[in-house]
Formats: C-alpha cells, structure tokens, sequence
C-alpha cells in the first residue's frame, strides 16, 4: 500500500492490532527538513522492516518513535505519533518511561564498560528504586535474559567480566538481553547486524525471528535481502517519504510504485 493508502485514524493498540500510529508526522533538523508527512501503521507482534537509500530518513523515523532524535537538538516535528494509545510527542510524556516501553538497539553494540550482569540489569536498576528487588530476583533476571538472546551458556561463569570484552555478536545480543527485563512493548533495531559477519548475522536474524509474537519490532537495514528474509512488512522510504508499505514478499515480487520497483532492481538507490 501507499503511503496515502496507509493513513488510519487513530486506535487504541490492542484494540486494533496495531502498536504505533505514525500520522501527518514531519521533522527538521534546523531549517533541514528530513521528514515529510509520514503515516506509518506498525501491527502488534510482526518484524517491519525500514529500506530505502542512504540518506533517505530511515534512522530518523526510527529513532522518532523513541524521541532519541532530541538528543541532537534544535529538532522541530509536526504531526503526531501514537504508542500504546498516547501521542508521545505531547509535553506531559515521560522521556525515560517511552524508552522502557520503546527499548532501541544500535548499529554498533554499545555495552556499557562493566560487568556483563550490571549490564543486564542497568536498565532496570534507572527504572526501579534501589532494593525493589531481591538479590535472587535479579539474578534470575540476568539468567532469564540472558538465556532469551542464547548468550547464558557461553557466560554464565563469566558474569563478573566486562562486556565490553565480549565478541561483537556477543556484545548484540548482551544489548538486545538488556532490555528484556524492562518488558518492552516495542524494539527498535537500527541495522543491528551490520558490524557482524555472515554467521553473526544469521544467529542474531535467527534471535530476532524468536521474538516474533512476543515483541512489535521495527528494524531499519540497508540489506534488502536481509529485510526479505527476516521481515512479515516492509517500508520502503525516499527522500524522506514512505513510498510504500505492504508485506515483504509483495514489496519484493509485486511492488505498487515504481520507485519501489526501480529500487528494489538496483536501478538507483
């Protein structure tokens, strides 16, 4: 479907099967506009995956859905985006409560430079107050989690070691298991497998796959062979517009627009 198709009056998610509700939303870095009236429906529960050429808005729609892009100030936006039935763009929303809901896992790791078990509970730790929880629980939180991402055999007996001393493939999947305890809604993943090799990859799209159903995950990839094969919805972006947004296997074999077309055939982009 079209970006004009896509458009839908908001819902409560839950009620509607979807979990965010991108309306008439625009951005401007200064007088730099990088967003143009984009309308995204993401469903609860599927992997949509974001493509399109470098440069073409992708990290900035992501990162939007968390409100990262603030970080980087003088951000203007227009429009609305709607998480779990509230705009988070309205001023009574709570930055730190959106990121616990809207977990975020980057291009390259970024484990924090302490233990592998603070790692995994840091998160959780910022969120709760000092002895909320018992020593026991949280311990079966770092197991727990870490078993989820298929990382707790290989450091169970580690737990004390740095994370930064980890493989890269280690260090992603330690990043995604750090957000397990905060019971996201939503995961975003901004080309989570690009600093990794072939096996990397295809263990870490292996993870994401298993958190189909339990998790809505949005991920951004500049490899559309990887959006084809790890992704139920595919967007595909340009110049900052949704051109288009329908099932992966209909954006690749039968695609709407012809700029979808023309891109997915390497013919620009």
């Amino acid at each position: 479907m079209t970006a004009t198709q896509n458009s839908a009056p908001l819902q409560i998610p839950g009620r509607d099967g979807y979990s965010v509700h991108v309306n008439d939303f625009s951005l401007w870095y200064g007088n730099f506009q990088a967003l143009f009236n984009v309308n995204i429906n993401i469903k609860q529960g599927i992997i949509t995956s974001m493509i399109g050429p470098s440069g073409c808005g992708k990290s900035t729609m992501l990162r939007s859905l968390n409100r990262i892009n603030e970080r980087y100030g003088n951000v203007k936006t227009t429009g609305s985006i709607t998480i779990l039935g509230k705009n988070i763009l309205d001023e009574d929303v709570s930055v730190a409560t959106l990121r616990k809901s809207v977990g975020m896992v980057f291009q390259r790791p970024n484990p924090l430079p302490i233990s592998i078990f603070d790692n995994v509970l840091f998160g959780l730790k910022s969120h709760t107050p000092s002895g909320y929880h018992s020593k026991r629980e949280l311990e079966d939180l770092v197991e727990q989690s870490l078993s989820e991402v298929g990382l707790w055999s290989e450091v169970k007996d580690q737990l004390k070691r740095k994370a930064t001393e980890l493989t890269l493939e280690q260090q992603q999947k330690l990043c995604i298991g750090r957000l397990l305890p905060l019971k996201p809604e939503i995961i975003l993943m901004d080309e989570p497998c690009s600093a990794l090799d072939a096996a990397g990859i295809e263990r870490i799209e292996a993870l994401i796959g298993g958190m189909r159903g339990r998790f809505t995950i949005l991920m951004v990839t500049h490899n559309m062979a990887q959006a084809r094969r790890a992704s139920d919805e595919c967007i595909f972006m340009l110049m900052g517009e949704i051109i288009e947004h329908t099932p992966t296997l209909d954006l690749f074999m039968n695609p709407v627009h012809e700029k979808t077309a023309m891109y997915i055939e390497g013919r620009y982009g």
